[in-house]
């Protein structure tokens, strides 16, 4: 009799213990397609701008608003919809995000004037910036301590493989036109739908919210969390700005402006190398999320810095295609890594109470510091007279030196705490 019982507690752990991996495999499915689906759609616009300016008959310089306005409008999006995660939870907040960002993506294809156009875009870039930090919330309160980096890298590397299906889907311009591919985009609802049936509510969320004695955010409040720690907000969004700065440093102007312009290299060898270093980067994110449940987060993210240096003069000053996309692939398989590792270093140094908005935010205020990069590139090509390479590997090397940097000394002051 004994045994029969123990013999039944022992298949009755086997197959709780199942259940809570296949339940963790949905949530790293759930928010790698939500985030990869929403930087799909965010680069649809930009490959389609020449098209979009023809049918407004407007210049470009005026449909170059609309990518400007989505990143204004992202940090927006980080706090409310982080802010509703954490007061309602990380599950309907994300489904919500997803359901907007899809429908204003079909409904800018129906805008009927450039004005709608440009508004839309605006509040698209609200449900851009809310996505990631709850969905890295959901994630990493949702599996096992030994899944965090891979998950991190997993979760990461959605943005780059969006690039890649924008890219994919960019081939049937022809056939569906630039609002045919909006529409296209708005399918991006199904991950929804994935998450409402398949994905449950995060488990820390859920045992905060029967812990009475943990200061929620409405008790608080964010400013008070702020005040709390606010050493740790300045050093969060400090090392996001050098991130931001460190990956649109290395992207913006690289494909069209300096191999295109300055390098001349045709397109298909522009697209192949694009199509190349984004693969590269999603190996990158994989790589060092994993190696970072080895050595630790910020010794993860620093090693992947400090391997950038010296690759800098490989990407920037060979003249052949072979050596520039060498280049292309090492920075990015890099940059994009120390990437993979911040959806889980972000969760682990945020405060409990708003997990779902610190992450978010300090990403998203980082992105809006660094959205002058593509100005300071060009401008210190004009002041230094030497064309585009130099002011690359200024700004990406310096980017890389300050995440070395602040990532070692915050290593040593405060080792990575684990999710509470």
């Amino acid at each position: 009799m004994g045994d029969n019982i123990g013999s039944l507690n022992a298949t009755s752990h086997r197959q709780a213990a199942s259940s809570d991996i296949a339940t963790a495999r949905h949530v790293v499915a759930a928010s790698f397609l939500a985030w990869m689906l929403d930087a799909c759609d965010f680069f649809i616009v930009l490959f389609t701008l020449d098209d979009v300016a023809h049918s407004f008959h407007a210049s470009l310089e005026s449909i170059l608003l609309a990518p400007t306005l989505t990143l204004l409008t992202r940090p927006i999006g980080a706090f409310l919809c982080g802010r509703a995660a954490d007061r309602y939870g990380r599950k309907p907040v994300m489904i919500g995000t997803i359901l907007v960002y899809s429908a204003i993506e079909v409904l800018s294809a129906f805008a009927p004037t450039l004005a709608i156009f440009l508004f839309l875009r605006a509040l698209f870039g609200i449900a851009l910036g809310g996505e990631w930090g709850v969905g890295t919330s959901l994630i990493m309160e949702s599996v096992p301590a030994s899944w965090r980096g891979m998950a991190s890298g997993i979760l990461q590397a959605g943005y780059p493989a969006g690039y890649l299906l924008a890219s994919l889907a960019f081939l049937l311009l022809s056939v569906l036109g630039w609002r045919g591919l909006f529409i296209l985009g708005g399918s991006a609802l199904f991950s929804a739908l994935y998450i409402w049936i398949r994905v449950p509510e995060s488990p820390e969320w859920l045992a905060q919210q029967k812990n009475k004695s943990v200061k929620s955010v409405e008790t608080l409040g964010l400013g008070g969390i702020i005040r709390h720690n606010l050493a740790l907000c300045v050093f969060a969004v400090t090392l996001m700005a050098a991130f931001n700065f460190m990956s649109h440093g290395s992207q913006d102007l690289y494909p069209k402006i300096f191999l295109g312009l300055e390098r001349r290299l045709p397109h298909p060898s522009i697209t192949l190398i694009v199509v190349l270093y984004n693969i590269a980067a999603i190996m990158g994110g994989l790589f060092f999320g994993l190696l970072s449940q080895r050595i630790g987060r910020q010794y993860s993210i620093a090693l992947a810095a400090l391997l950038t240096l010296p690759l800098l003069p490989l990407w920037t000053l060979p003249h052949s295609s072979l050596w520039l996309t060498v280049g292309a692939v090492c920075i990015q398989f890099c940059i994009q890594g120390a990437w993979g590792v911040v959806p889980a270093y972000l969760s682990e140094l945020s405060p409990p109470s708003v997990r779902a908005t610190f992450p978010g935010l300090a990403y998203q205020c980082g992105n809006l510091i660094a959205a002058s990069n593509a100005l300071l590139q060009t401008g210190l090509a004009s002041l230094l007279k030497t064309g585009l390479a130099p002011a690359l590997m200024l700004v990406v090397g310096g980017a890389a030196f300050v995440v070395l940097t602040l990532t070692i000394l915050n290593a040593r002051l405060h080792p990575t705490k684990t999710l509470t």
